[in-house]
């Protein structure tokens, strides 16, 4: 190979940078989320290593986490401080001339050929070393031939390790594991496979494409095959990254039960967002509301933008059939091209 993909994924990035800010919390289950505060509603953003020991794990709420983990010491989220060391790592994997596809905070897609192509593993170990030495997080390391497989080979190197995943051992490492082990693959799609027979990530590859397609679409059927087949993209592209839409939503403390709070509730997020993107030159096409019911259950809704966002956004909202007390409410305004 004289090209190939990187997948640096900083370990536990969040929690790892409380605990730098706060060096006696080291070894202690900590976990981030919210204002912070287990007793309030919010959902864990990250958990060190140690609290995902007791079953804590990101995106589960903040009470829940404190049941599992009494012991838990639980922080408020901090994005500018995230933002701030994120924006370190990142410049760091730029010093070393390689392509770099930012994903997020805490990870990104390298590119490298040439010289550094000739010892991927050498390479890898000497970014994870600068990532260390200039911020002192860790990070692990997945070198594929295309994204997919990188993607997940980084997996097999948690925690602070490197690891390659080929065409040559995907199979051997892939082949006998259920089919949401592959990125791209959710709990959803996994279960639709499984009703029509497709369990394994081998029995994805050998799936019928046409078979797929008319369960999955024609797109998206034969795109599941490749998956199963360890084939994807292998163009690191290095251009900004430009959201496709902005938001707010809230969480609040006490359901709403009263829908004339919701709808009024509706009004004031969509003018927050109206006034947010006011000077975004990109127009919007389209408005969402998202509501969770208590206790989790979550529904969206959306319409095209045709005059004010109040107007479109309640029109969203009047698409939800349930009544129910409401513990989430969220507007987001979607850009068109």
């Amino acid at each position: 190979m004289s090209r190939w993909v990187l997948h640096v994924d900083l370990d536990q990035f969040i929690a790892a940078v409380e605990v730098m800010r706060h060096p006696e919390l080291r070894g202690r289950p900590v976990v981030v989320g919210g204002d912070g505060d287990p007793s309030k509603r919010g959902v864990v953003s990250t958990a060190s290593y140690e609290a995902r020991e007791y079953g804590v794990h990101s995106g589960m709420a903040l009470r829940t986490a404190a049941k599992r983990c009494p012991d838990c010491v639980f922080l408020p989220v901090d994005r500018d401080v995230y933002e701030e060391v994120s924006g370190e790592v990142m410049a760091v994997l730029r010093s070393t001339g390689a392509v770099v596809e930012v994903l997020g905070w805490d990870e990104a897609f390298l590119g490298i050929s040439g010289e550094p192509a000739r010892d991927p593993e050498g390479f890898a170990h000497q970014l994870a070393e600068r990532v260390h030495t200039a911020t002192g997080l860790y990070c692990s390391v997945g070198i594929g031939e295309n994204k997919l497989q990188a993607k997940i080979a980084t997996g097999f190197g948690k925690p602070a390790g490197v690891f390659r995943l080929t065409h040559a051992n995907w199979y051997e490492l892939l082949g006998g594991r259920p089919a949401d082990a592959l990125w791209g693959i959710g709990t959803k799609t996994a279960q639709k496979l499984a009703g029509l027979g497709v369990h394994t990530v081998r029995q994805l590859a050998d799936a019928d494409p046409d078979m797929l397609a008319a369960h999955f679409g024609p797109m998206t059927g034969p795109w599941l095959v490749l998956l199963g087949r360890g084939r994807g993209d292998a163009d690191v592209d290095d251009t900004p990254y430009v959201a496709r839409s902005h938001g707010k939503e809230v969480t609040y403390q006490e359901n709403i039960s009263d829908w004339s709070r919701v709808r009024a509730e509706i009004a004031r997020l969509a003018g927050l967002v109206e006034g947010e993107v006011a000077g975004e030159p990109r127009p919007v096409a389209r408005i969402v509301v998202k509501v969770r019911y208590a206790p989790f259950v979550t529904q969206t809704h959306g319409v095209a933008l045709s005059g004010s966002f109040t107007d479109a956004a309640l029109a969203a909202l009047d698409q939800f059939s349930s009544r129910r007390p409401v513990r989430l409410l969220g507007v987001r305004a979607e850009f068109g091209s």
